[in-house]
C-alpha cells in the first residue's frame, strides 16, 4: 500500500468508525512507512527505555508531512519533534509526542548582539513565550546574530543584556531559551556565537536556569572538535542538543568521523536530562536512517 493510499484509506475509514485499534495502528504505520516487524516493535522499546530523550528536527524531513514524521517517530521510539512553528506546536501531542524546540523570534543573521533588534525580539518573545509554556513547549531556540566587524566581548555583552530582558518571564512560564551554537566556517558564514566560549559566556552573564544553550555536535565538531571534553566541561551551561555528521550534515553512522554511540554515552552518563535530538538531511532512505541513528544514539 503506498503511504498516501494508506493515509486515505485511514482518513475515511476512521471517519465512519470503521477501523478497530490494532488495525488503526496498522493503516498508520504503512502510512508512515514505518515496518511493522518484532524487531521494529523491540526496536523501539529499546529506544524509549533509553537514558536519553531522542526528538527529530521537522525540516530534514520535508517531503514527508509533519502526521507522517510523528506516526514514523514514535514506531521508532523517538518522543518529540523539533523546530516547528506555532502554528504546529500542538500536532505531536496528538500522536502522544511532545515538541520539544520551537521556531524561536529573530533570525540567525540577526539576533541579541544587536541592541537595535532587542525590542522587536523581546515584543515577539513576550508574545511567544506565554504560548509555547500554555502548548507545552519546553524550549525555544534563538540566535546572536551575524558579527558584522563586532568583537565577540561586545557581541556577549549586548546579547546578554538582551537575554536578561527575557529571563524573568521565561522562569515565570517555565520555558527555555537556547542560544544556538552555529558553525561560521561551511554553513553560516560570520555567525558570532560559533564557539562554545562565546556561548557559555553569554549563559553566565545571565544567570538564569531558562537561559541555555543548544549545543549543536555538527558545528562544533567542525569550528572546535574536542566534542566529548567540551560537552563534560559546560553541561550545566546547556539546554538541548542537535547531532549531525561531519562532514555534510548526513547519518551519524560510520559514514562520517564523530563516534556518536560515545558521545551520546558521554551525554547520558552526565545525568542530562533534556533532549537530543536528531538534525542530519538523510542521503538514503529517509526513515531507516532515522531509525539507526535512534538505535545509536539509545545508551
Amino acid at each position: 500500500m503506498k503511504r498516501r493510499d494508506a493515509l486515505t484509506a485511514l482518513a475515511g475509514a476512521a471517519a465512519l468508525g470503521a477501523i478497530p485499534t490494532g488495525a488503526e495502528a496498522a493503516v498508520r504505520r504503512a502510512a508512515a512507512g514505518v515496518a511493522q516487524t518484532d524487531g521494529d516493535a523491540t526496536s523501539a522499546a529499546s529506544v524509549r527505555a533509553g537514558r536519553l530523550k531522542q526528538s527529530v528536527s521537522r525540516w530534514c524531513y520535508g517531503k514527508s508531512t509533519l502526521d507522517e514524521l510523528c506516526i514514523a517517530a514514535k514506531g521508532m521510539g523517538l518522543v518529540a519533534i523539533d523546530l516547528l512553528d506555532e502554528k504546529d506546536w500542538l500536532v505531536p501531542k496528538q500522536h502522544g509526542l511532545v515538541c520539544a524546540m520551537a521556531n524561536g523570534f529573530g533570525t540567525i543573521p540577526k539576533g541579541f548582539n544587536r541592541p537595535n533588534q532587542h525590542d522587536q525580539l523581546v515584543a515577539d518573545a513576550e508574545k511567544m513565550i506565554p504560548a509555547a509554556a500554555a502548548a507545552g513547549v519546553p524550549n525555544i531556540v534563538c540566535f546572536s546574530g551575524n558579527r558584522g566587524g563586532m568583537g565577540d566581548a561586545e557581541g556577549v555583552g549586548n546579547c546578554i543584556v538582551g537575554l536578561k530582558r527575557l529571563a524573568p518571564l521565561a522562569e515565570k512560564h517555565g520555558v527555555t531559551l537556547c542560544l544556538e551554537l552555529l558553525n561560521s566556517k561551511v554553513d553560516h558564514k560570520d555567525y558570532q556565537a560559533d564557539s562554545t566560549a562565546f556561548g557559555a559566556a553569554v549563559v553566565k552573564g545571565v544567570g538564569s536556569p531558562r537561559v541555555k544553550l543548544l549545543y549543536d555536535i555538527y558545528h562544533m565538531q567542525i569550528m572546535e572538535g574536542n566534542v566529548v571534553d567540551t560537552i563534560k566541561a559546560n553541561l550545566g551551561h546547556i539546554g538541548h542538543f542537535h547531532t549531525g555528521g561531519v562532514p555534510g550534515r548526513n547519518e551519524i553512522d560510520e559514514t562520517q568521523e564523530l563516534n556518536y554511540r560515545r558521545v551520546a554515552q558521554v551525554i547520558a552518563d552526565s545525568g542530562y536530562a533534556g533532549y537530543v535530538a536528531h538534525e542530519f538531511v538523510p542521503r538514503r532512505d529517509p526513515m531507516a536512517s532515522l531509525r539507526q541513528a535512534a538505535e545509536i544514539c539509545t545508551v
